[in-house]
């Protein structure tokens, strides 16, 4: 089985389709950062816990890990708009809430406990589902460029919806600004009552027969589905890999890294360290959506870009200089956006027809769901040896088992 399309098409933004669900996307992800702005804000300025900040982590990414599989099986039984649309009520409840607590100024430890755990379960409800669904609209000989410009809408999101979260905060306070907030989700929520994708437009021949639901027994089973497919399991190291050693940690310890640069207050510099990761990803989209034939999609492909990443980002924890720190992170988010587009590419070609939804799912678990552990390997290891070294060791690690994954697919010539 071929890990990518014979040829090489032309950009998936000219199908109508993706358009609307490329716009729709980006305001998702942009309202999901500005939820995270306010809300972390207001809440550890009320309770000031450390705990609060740890559990706002886990309650993140948990839901990734335990029911990433889970909803993937959804997805091979039902509708994909319809179980997006469930994450984006999910979001506008938890943004309302969220509203309602700061106006009344009720708002206990309990209650945004709760919200976190929403917002969370939102999340996997949303991310998981929207893979398959964008399988559906643009088929697969637009993916590659589909789920490039996918990651490139995400990661606007991430760089916008701090920036727009900040100015909702400053301008209408935390109450309106999280009512301004949940408008954001309602274009997806809207389009998807009567947008032609989906299990009931597919084919004929492309339906899938209905699996039960088994719980823990789905990730055995699904593991064993993929079996005659070498490539998914590979790719499913790379991008499990990458989440537990590195996740986005080193953006979450970012101010530490700032203050060892000199860039200690929160001026446009700090700013501007943050995009930095950001900002690669976006050039990274723009030149190889513009030149198809510079990184051919292919698994060993995939593989040698993630060392480049791994190579960059422990240069960076070891740099002092500011000027470099940031040239060093556009270069990281160039190759992380490359080789994640890539990854996910691979995985959603190869998945077998019958179980894509769970394989997806799957994917999301290692990818999204063990970035739960980047904190204790990057940011507890990190209090111990500063963040610097413990950065370096993670992506050190990372480093040789991916070095290691290209010995073995080259004696297996995957």
């Amino acid at each position: 089985m071929t890990a990518t399309p014979a040829t090489a098409p032309r950009s998936a933004l000219r199908l109508p389709g993706f358009r609307a669900f490329f716009i729709t996307y980006m305001l998702g992800m942009m309202a999901d950062n500005i939820e995270h702005v306010i809300s972390y804000k207001v809440a550890f300025d009320r309770f000031g816990s450390t705990a609060l900040a740890g559990f706002a982590v886990i309650s993140h990414w948990l839901p990734f890990l335990v029911g990433s599989v889970a909803v993937g099986a959804l997805n091979d039984r039902h509708d994909s708009r319809r179980i997006i649309q469930l994450g984006m009520c999910g979001f506008i409840t938890a943004s309302l809430g969220w509203a309602y607590f700061f106006l009344t100024d009720s708002l206990q430890l309990w209650s945004a406990c709760m919200l976190l755990i929403l917002h969370g379960c939102s999340g996997v409800l949303w991310q998981t589902s929207s893979q398959m669904l964008l399988y559906d609209i643009v088929g697969p000989e637009n993916l590659p460029s589909a789920v490039r410009l996918n990651s490139t809408a995400r990661y606007l999101g991430v760089l916008v919806g701090p920036a727009v979260g900040g100015g909702l905060l400053l301008l209408l306070g935390p109450t309106k600004g999280m009512v301004v907030n949940a408008l954001f989700f309602t274009p997806l929520l809207l389009w998807l009552i009567s947008a032609p994708y989906g299990k009931k437009f597919r084919k004929a021949g492309a339906t899938q027969a209905k699996r039960a639901m088994r719980g823990l027994a789905d990730i055995v089973q699904t593991v064993k589905d993929i079996q005659v497919v070498p490539v998914i399991g590979v790719m499913l190291i790379l991008g499990g890999g990458a989440s537990f050693f590195v996740g986005n940690s080193y953006q979450a310890s970012m101010p530490e890294f700032a203050k060892d640069l000199g860039q200690q207050r929160g001026n446009v510099l700090y700013f501007m360290l943050l995009a930095a990761d950001a900002a690669g990803a976006l050039i990274a989209s723009l030149l190889l959506e513009t030149s198809r034939k510079l990184l051919p999609i292919a698994p060993r492909n995939a593989l040698k870009l993630s060392l480049f990443w791994a190579a960059a980002l422990c240069a960076f924890a070891l740099n002092r200089s500011y000027p470099v720190a940031l040239v060093l992170l556009v270069i990281a988010g160039f190759f992380e956006l490359s080789f994640n587009s890539m990854v996910q590419t691979i995985v959603q070609i190869n998945a077998p027809v019958g179980v894509r939804g769970r394989v997806l799912g799957l994917f999301n678990m290692a990818s999204l769901g063990l970035r739960m552990f980047s904190g204790i390997v990057v940011g507890l290891v990190g209090s111990v040896i500063t963040i610097h070294y413990s950065l370096a060791i993670s992506t050190t690690c990372f480093f040789f088992v991916m070095v290691a994954m290209i010995l073995r697919t080259r004696a297996r010539a995957i």
